[in-house]
């Protein structure tokens, strides 16, 4: 009886070991599949974290101007003025810091292809084929532009259509088309980050039930000098009525 006993425990003993080895094999296994997946999972969220991103504001990293998100900047050109979309139509540039022409809103339309809107004014910035400068107040294929990052870190805007440079003067006026190159000092422009007073404008802009303030000065303005033209007018030619 001792010696089935014994035999007994030792056929039993093989199986139990290994029962547990395997109990114990699992267990590490997914223990260390765990403690892996854990690790990794800072790596993954950090990887997938979208402050981590950067537009071309930023200068490098993921562009969100190819995922097509519109983005409210300032273009300041080399020649220290900054690009300015009027509601009477015309482009010009502007030395004042905190100007609402000044405002764009820059919207992908394909890759690496934007449109330019300014915020205030409503109009897209286009160039005619002519090579001059002018806001629409509808979107065509006359306001789309290339936007490329020069090598000194500044963008650049050309023509989808006819691959000619926006560009600003030293005297705040825009250039003609055709006489702009991507390396000229006029056609170099850094987009800005809205500044307090900026959003300051933007929230005036977004609470105000009817047209902007801004506009109407705009408009008076606008009048005004067609009023002037008209009494230059009538006082070289008494005929003119």
């Amino acid at each position: 009886m001792k010696q089935e006993r014994n035999l007994l425990l030792f056929t039993h003993k093989p199986v139990e070991f290994l029962k547990l080895k395997r109990f114990c094999c699992c267990s590490l296994r997914s223990s260390s599949s765990s403690s892996s997946s854990s690790s990794c999972a800072p790596d993954r969220d950090r990887d997938c974290d979208p402050r981590q991103r950067r537009d071309a504001g930023g200068r490098g990293g993921v562009y969100e101007h190819l995922g097509g998100a519109p983005r409210r900047r300032k273009l300041y050109c080399a020649t220290k003025y900054h690009l300015q979309i009027h509601p009477s139509g015309r482009i010009d540039g502007s030395l004042e810091e905190n100007n609402p022409f000044s405002i764009m809103e820059i919207t992908a339309v394909d890759v690496g292809v934007v449109a330019i809107k300014g915020l205030f004014s409503g109009r897209y910035l286009a160039m005619n084929e002519k090579g001059r400068l002018y806001a629409s107040e509808t979107f065509n294929r006359e306001c789309e532009f290339v936007e490329r990052i020069h090598e000194l870190g500044y963008n650049t805007y050309a023509s989808a259509k006819r691959q000619w440079y926006v560009s600003i003067n030293g005297k705040g006026r825009p250039r003609r088309g055709f006489k702009t190159r991507s390396t000229d000092k006029a056609s170099l422009f850094l987009p800005r980050v809205l500044a307090n007073k900026d959003h300051e404008m933007v929230r005036r802009l977004r609470d105000s039930p009817g047209p902007h303030p801004h506009t109407h000065q705009d408009h008076r303005g606008e009048r005004r000098r067609r009023r002037h033209r008209t009494r230059e007018r009538r006082t070289r030619d008494p005929a003119v009525t």
